[in-house]
C-alpha cells in the first residue's frame, strides 16, 4: 500500500491521537495480530470470542509502528495509539478513502453461489491483457473486503473485487468502501435466508453492490435466474445479462466436456466465437459468459479473453478434481449452499464413467427452510441418477430422507466426518467418481484429507 502518516490515517478516521509521534510512516494494515510487521497499524477488531485489543501490547513490541484503539493508552506507551469509537468502522472508513486514490475499473462481484469461481474466472479472462489485482481467497466479508483494498497498487488497470454479505446493511457498507463501477449478480439463492428471511430480501441486499454506480456502470446479471430477470432494463443504468437463455445478451450453447475442459460457443450480437475453459460445470460456462462480456467491455479482443481463461484455476475445495490411482476426487468442501450443492451433483454425473458417490453434510444457515431444502437436495441426487449417498450429520438425514424416497437405493447416515470416511472406504469401487461438499462448519475438508493421503 502507498504509505501514510498516523496523523494522515487519524485524520481519515476521525481519531484522536493519543501518544507518540503523529508523523510515523504506516506502510501496510493489519488486523491479524500474528501478522504485523515494521510498518504495521494494527486494528483491533472487537470479534464475538475475543477482543483484539488484548493484543495491542504484543503488537507493538514485536514491530507494529501503532495501533487503533477504542480505550485509553497505558501511562508508559510511546508508539502511537489513534482512539476511534470503532475500529472496524475505522477501518472501513480507512480503506474507503485509499481506494479513491486509484482511477481503476473496480469490477464487485456477489451472489448467492459462485463469487469466487467467478472472480476467479473474470480476473483470468483480464489477465493477458490488463494488468489485475483481485481479492485474494474469498476475503469478501465486513473486514476482509476492506482489507483488500490496500492491495491496489498504481499499476493495476483493473481490480475484480469478491463482495459478500449475510446480514441487512452489509452490502451497503461494502458498497461504501468499494465503490465498483461495475458489478455482477451470480444469482439469488437461499443462503443465509435465515438472517435475511426472505429471496427478495437477498435480491435487494445484493443489487446495493450498484449505490454507487454513475451513468456509465454497467450491472451484469445471470439472465438465467428467474429473479434477476425481473430486474433488468429497469435500472437508470445500463445492464446486460448472460446465460443459456435465448434472450441474454451473451448467450452459450453447443456446450461440450472434453476430458476437464468445456468447449462451448458465445453468442453475442452478431458475434460467434468458440471459447474453451479448463473447468468443468454449466456453472462455469456462465462464469466464462460474463468474463467474456467484461473483458470485450473492457476492450479485450477474443484472443486476448481465450488465452486469459486458459490460465482459469478453481479455488482450493472449490471443485478441484482429482485423479487418484482407482477413482475420480471432486473436493468441493469449502462450502456449500442448495444451489451450489445441486450444481455440484451436475458435475459429478457428467463426469463420471463409473459408479456415482455423493458424500454430502449439513447446509447451514438455512432458518426454518433448512428441513424442506434438504430433502430437495437428495430428491434431486435421486433424480439425476447419483449411485449412492453418504450424508453426514444431523440435518443431513432429509437429504437421506429425499433421495431414499426418490429411488436412490444406497444410502447411507453417518454422525461424524470419521464415520463417513470409513463408509466411503468399504463401499467405493475401482473408476468410481466420488464428491465430497457441506457447510464450512461441518469441516468436509477432513474428509478429503483422509482419501488424498
Amino acid at each position: 500500500m502507498k504509505s501514510l502518516t498516523v496523523a494522515q490515517i487519524s485524520d481519515i478516521v476521525g481519531g484522536e491521537i493519543l501518544c507518540g509521534d503523529p508523523n510515523t510512516i504506516i506502510t501496510n494494515i493489519q488486523y491479524d495480530s500474528r501478522s504485523v510487521t515494521d510498518g504495521s497499524l494494527f486494528v483491533p477488531i472487537k470479534g464475538a470470542r475475543v477482543d483484539a485489543h488484548r493484543f495491542i501490547e504484543d503488537c507493538l513490541k514485536n514491530g507494529a509502528s501503532a495501533s487503533l484503539t477504542e480505550f485509553n493508552a497505558p501511562e508508559n506507551a510511546s508508539k502511537p495509539y489513534i482512539k476511534v469509537s470503532d475500529t472496524l468502522d475505522a477501518l472501513q472508513k480507512l480503506a474507503a478513502n485509499y481506494r479513491t486514490r486509484f482511477n481503476i475499473k473496480l469490477i464487485g462481484v456477489t451472489g448467492s453461489v459462485g463469487k469466487t469461481s467467478t472472480k476467479e474466472m473474470i480476473a483470468a479472462a483480464l489477465s493477458k491483457g490488463l494488468d489485475v489485482m483481485k481479492t485474494v481467497g474469498n476475503k469478501n466479508s465486513q473486514i476482509g473486503m476492506p482489507m483488500t483494498m490496500f492491495d491496489i497498487e498504481d499499476k493495476n488497470e483493473a481490480a475484480v473485487i469478491e463482495m459478500g454479505m449475510s446480514e441487512f446493511g452489509e452490502m451497503e457498507r461494502l458498497c461504501n468502501v468499494a465503490k465498483p463501477n461495475i458489478a455482477v449478480v451470480t444469482n439469488i439463492g437461499t443462503a443465509h435466508i435465515e438472517n435475511l428471511k426472505s429471496q427478495e430480501n437477498i435480491m435487494n441486499e445484493k443489487l446495493k453492490i450498484t449505490n454507487h454506480f454513475d451513468s456509465d456502470g454497467v450491472l451484469f446479471l445471470n439472465g438465467d435466474d428467474p429473479m434477476l430477470k425481473t430486474v433488468c432494463g429497469k435500472m437508470t443504468f445500463r445492464t446486460v445479462t448472460f446465460g443459456l437463455d435465448s434472450d441474454c445478451d451473451y448467450v452459450a450453447d453447443n456446450i461440450k466436456n472434453e476430458e476437464f475442459n468445456t468447449k462451448f460457443i458465445c453468442r453475442h450480437n452478431d458475434e460467434v466465437n468458440e471459447y474453451t475453459i479448463p473447468a468443468l460445470g454449466v456453472h462455469n460456462v456462465k462464469n466464462a459468459l460474463v468474463a467474456i462480456a467484461i473483458g470485450e467491455l473492457l476492450g479485450l479482443n477474443y484472443e486476448t479473453i481465450q488465452q486469459g481463461l486458459l490460465t482459469y484455476q478453481n479455488a482450493p475445495m472449490r471443485q478441484q478434481i482429482y485423479r487418484l490411482d482407482d477413482f475420480v476426487l471432486i473436493d468441493d468442501s469449502y462450502n456449500a449452499s442448495p444451489e451450489a450443492t445441486k450444481v455440484s451433483l451436475d458435475v459429478l454425473k457428467s463426469i463420471s464413467n463409473g459408479k456415482t458417490i455423493a458424500v454430502l453434510a449439513d447446509m447451514l444457515e438455512l432458518g426454518d427452510e433448512a428441513d424442506k431444502l434438504h430433502y430437495e437436495v437428495g430428491k434431486y441426487l435421486a433424480d439425476k441418477g447419483i449411485d449412492m449417498l453418504i450424508a453426514v450429520g444431523e440435518l443431513s438425514k432429509f437429504i437421506l430422507k429425499g433421495a431414499k424416497e426418490n429411488g436412490c437405493k444406497e444410502v447411507y447416515g453417518c454422525a461424524t466426518n470419521t464415520e463417513a470416511y470409513e463408509c466411503l472406504e468399504r463401499k467405493k469401487e475401482k473408476g468410481c467418481t466420488i464428491l465430497v461438499k457441506g457447510s464450512r462448519g461441518m469441516h468436509t475438508d477432513e474428509i478429503v484429507s483422509k482419501i488424498i493421503k
